[in-house]
C-alpha cells in the first residue's frame, strides 16, 4: 500500500527522485507498520535476544547464555550489540525502550552522520547540496530507508541496519580521506556483528592506495582496536559460551540448528551433500581467500570500488553459508547503491565549492 501510494505521488511529480514519493513510501512501509507492530507487541526474535543479552551483561558480565538449548537461548551477535538492549534493561517494557526502536535510531544516526561528513560537516549542507539529478543528501536518506530490503528489518526489528549504517559511515570517512575516523566507525560496526569484519581489509586497502601506508595503518589500528576491546575480554572470560553462541551457532554447526535457513546454495549443500558443512566452510574460505588476494593484486582505489569488492565478498559468503537469510541482502544492496549516491553528492559539493571559489576570486 505504501509503495503504491508513493508510485502515484511519483507519477505526478516533475522530478524523477523527488522527496515527496520517498516520504510517502517511508510512511507506508516503515512508520505505519512499525507503530502497528509496536502496539500489538510483535517483533522479530532478535529483539528479545538483544534485550536479554543486556540483562545478562549487567547481571553477570557475560551477554551469552552459557548453556543454550533452544533457538531463543542463543545470542549470535558480538558483545557490542547488547548496548541496544540497555534501555529495556533500565526501564522495562515501555513504548520507547524496545531494542527495535534503538536499532532504527542507530541506523538513522549513522547514515545522517555519513551525509554530514560528506557535506563537510556543515549544518544544512546535506539539505543544500544535491547530485546532478537534484537529489540532496536528506532526500537520499529517505530513499534509502524506503528501499524494501532496508524498510523490512527497520520495521520488524532486524539487527543488521545499525551494522550497515556504521559501515556507510566508515565509507564516508574513507571517501573524505579521514582514515582514523573511518577505522573507529568500522570498529564500532565490527563490535556488533561478524558481518562487518570483512570490511576492515577492504577499507584498509582503499586507504593504502589513496593515502599510503600511514593512512592504512591508522584505519586498521582504529578498527581492530575498537573491535578487540569490545570482543576479546568477553571471548576470553567466557570462552565456552562465546564459542557456542557466536561461532558454532551462526554457521549452523552447533547441536541446535540456526533459524537462519534459506534455500541458498550453502544450505542446499549442507543438507544434500555428504559432509556438506565442511564443504561449505571450505568454499567460504576459498572465496574469502580469492577476495583477499584481489585486494593485494588489484586493490580498490575509491570508496565505491571498495564497496563493490566488499559486496562481492559478502554475496559469496551469504550464498555459500549453510545458515543464512535472504534478509542479509541488505548488505550487498546498500553497498552497491549508497556509495554511488554519496560519490555523486561529493562530486556535486566539490563543484559547488569550486564555483564559489571562482566567484570569490
Amino acid at each position: 500500500m505504501g509503495y503504491g501510494c508513493a508510485a502515484l505521488v511519483a507519477a505526478r511529480s516533475s522530478a524523477r527522485w523527488a522527496p515527496a514519493p520517498a516520504v510517502v513510501a517511508v510512511a507506508g512501509a516503515i512508520v505505519v507498520p512499525l507503530l502497528y507492530l509496536t502496539v500489538i507487541s510483535k517483533e522479530q526474535m532478535e529483539v528479545g535476544v538483544v534485550e536479554r543479552a543486556a540483562d545478562l551483561l549487567f547481571a553477570s558480565g557475560n551477554p551469552y547464555n552459557p548453556a543454550p538449548h533452544v533457538v531463543r537461548d542463543f545470542n549470535p551477535y558480538l558483545p557490542g550489540m547488547a548496548l541496544f538492549g540497555i534501555p529495556h534493561m533500565l526501564f522495562g517494557d515501555a513504548p520507547f525502550t524496545s531494542a527495535r526502536l534503538w536499532f532504527l535510531a542507530g541506523f538513522l544516526a549513522a547514515v545522517a552522520a555519513a551525509i554530514r561528513v560528506l557535506a563537510g560537516g556543515r549544518d544544512g549542507g546535506a539539505g543544500r547540496i544535491g547530485t546532478p539529478r537534484g537529489v540532496t543528501g536528506t532526500t537520499g536518506v529517505w530513499w534509502l530507508c524506503a528501499c524494501p530490503v532496508v524498510a523490512l528489518p527497520l520495521t520488524i526489528g532486524g539487527v543488521d541496519p545499525p551494522v550497515i549504517g556504521l559501515m556507510c559511515l566508515a565509507l564516508a570517512f574513507t571517501q573524505r580521506g579521514d582514515a582514523a575516523r573511518a577505522g573507529l566507525a568500522l570498529g564500532a560496526a565490527a563490535a556488533l556483528k561478524w558481518t562487518a569484519w570483512p570490511a576492515i581489509p577492504v577499507l584498509v586497502a582503499v586507504l593504502a592506495v589513496r593515502g599510503g601506508r600511514r593512512a592504512a595503518v591508522r584505519c586498521a589500528a582504529g578498527a581492530v582496536g575498537v573491535a578487540v576491546l569490545a570482543v576479546v575480554p568477553v571471548a576470553l572470560a567466557f570462552s565456552d559460551a562465546f564459542y557456542r553462541n557466536v561461532v558454532l551457532y551462526p554457521f549452523g554447526l552447533g547441536p541446535t540448528a540456526s533459524s537462519a535457513q534459506s534455500p541458498l546454495l550453502g544450505h542446499l549443500i549442507a543438507v544434500l551433500v555428504p559432509h556438506g558443512d565442511a564443504v561449505t566452510m571450505a568454499l567460504i574460505a576459498l572465496s574469502a581467500a580469492g577476495v583477499g588476494l584481489s585486494l593485494l593484486i588489484r586493490p580498490p582505489s575509491s570508496a565505491v570500488a571498495g564497496a563493490d569488492r566488499l559486496a562481492l565478498g559478502l554475496i559469496l559468503a551469504i550464498v555459500l553459508s549453510p545458515a543464512t537469510r535472504i534478509g542479509y541482502a541488505i548488505y550487498p544492496i546498500v553497498l552497491l547503491t549508497w556509495p554511488r549516491f554519496t560519490a555523486a553528492l561529493t562530486a556535486a559539493r566539490g563543484a559547488a565549492d569550486g564555483g564559489r571559489a571562482s566567484t570569490a576570486s
